[in-house]
């Protein structure tokens, strides 16, 4: 039953939209450059086709900014490929004054592969892999962003980057099945268990989720900020659902201020990850295997803002001399432990809506629908 349950939530997490919303022209075939055809090209974007350690060959998108103290690394949602995100990126780019890399899962746009979980994480891997090598970011120069499903190989990744600078997690998930059910136990076989992960994040954490997302619920969100270690003040989006937060003033708003906060933070000292610790261990792209396992939920409560305020100064204090930066001089750190009491927006009604992403909606309907209605609204979707 558990084997089956998994198959089948890996099966419905992933919608790449077909057809795929634009194609490539090679350019360089020596150092993987490519063109995206049925899209305006824009100084300052790079497209390139990177090699996953489990064979697939990616579709990466890169925005440069002139500005840039820091790069930030998208992992999309589960029904858009690069050019739906294409306007978003060089949005984000230009607002938030950074670089900005986004990657097409395998399976997705012009990405060969299967899209599965254990590729999301070879993706990921690629993308960060070279966010480093071929445009020279530091890891404590590197921002996570992931969205939605996005946030699965986001947390996977950050939970082994003991000096990354930041994450944000955009209408984040729990975990795959706890998108179907009101798990107190994860399971192994469970999908993207970003639950039993959180707590190994060592950077601050932003959290933005819309109090309406009726595809993934805005408590998923707020349990994970609850277990973050360095919480930043979350943004809950009052009448936002799973695929519009990005119009709301607050949005773009909210990340400038955090970006703002975290830019002159200094570096960490080298910290070692217990990956023994951690819900599962670390990924390589040769061996992707779960072991089988069954772990508790986390329980620890949300500290309070004092608490935080305290600790996060004496980390600070602790830490090793600021980077030497020919661009800035370092600042003291500003404590990024801004948490504000969480108000109690959580009463929303459900309202069935036509998502872009569906990961939600499909995963809702395993539960209530046999393998042959299943397939049937695969059909359709």
């Amino acid at each position: 039953m558990g084997g089956m349950t998994s198959t089948m939530a890996a099966r419905f997490a992933f919608f790449p939209p077909d057809p795929p919303s634009y194609g490539v022209v090679v350019e360089d075939e020596a150092s993987g450059r490519l063109s995206m055809t049925t899209l305006t090209p824009r100084e300052g974007v790079e497209v390139r086709r990177l090699w996953t350690g489990r064979g697939s060959g990616i579709v990466a998108m890169y925005v440069t900014n002139p500005n840039a103290k820091l790069a930030l690394l998208y992992s999309h949602g589960n029904a858009a490929d690069l050019g739906q995100m294409y306007e978003l990126f060089v949005g984000l780019s230009s607002h938030l004054r950074v670089n900005l890399m986004g990657y097409d899962y395998s399976g997705y746009g012009q990405s060969s592969g299967k899209a599965s979980e254990q590729n999301t994480y070879a993706d990921i891997e690629a993308a960060y892999k070279c966010l480093k090598e071929t445009y020279g970011a530091h890891e404590e120069d590197i921002i996570l962003y992931g969205q939605s499903v996005g946030t699965g190989p986001t947390l996977e990744l950050a939970a082994h980057l003991p000096r990354l600078r930041a994450v944000v997690l955009h209408s984040p998930i729990l975990s795959g099945l706890r998108v179907m059910y009101p798990l107190k136990h994860t399971y192994w076989f469970d999908i993207y268990k970003n639950i039993d992960k959180i707590p190994f994040v060592k950077c601050p954490v932003l959290v933005i989720h819309g109090t309406e997302d009726n595809v993934v619920d805005c408590s998923h969100g707020k349990r994970l900020w609850e277990l973050c270690k360095e919480k930043y003040e979350p943004l809950w989006i009052k009448g936002g659902n799973h695929n519009n937060l990005e119009l709301f003033p607050d949005y773009i708003r909210h990340l400038k201020k955090f970006i703002s906060a975290i830019e002159n933070l200094p570096v960490r000292q080298d910290e070692s990850v217990e990956t023994s610790d951690i819900a599962e261990a670390p990924r390589t792209s040769s061996d992707c295997l779960e072991s089988s396992r069954m772990s508790t939920d986390q329980t620890d409560t949300s500290r309070s803002s004092a608490v935080s305020r305290d600790k996060s100064k004496r980390r600070t204090e602790g830490r090793g001399k600021s980077r030497p930066s020919t661009d800035r001089r370092e600042k003291s750190r500003k404590s990024v432990d801004s948490s504000k009491d969480m108000k109690d927006d959580m009463d929303q009604p459900e309202k069935p809506r036509k998502s872009s992403d569906r990961f939600g909606d499909m995963m809702r309907s395993m539960g209530l629908c046999n393998m042959d209605c299943l397939k049937d609204t695969a059909s359709k979707a």
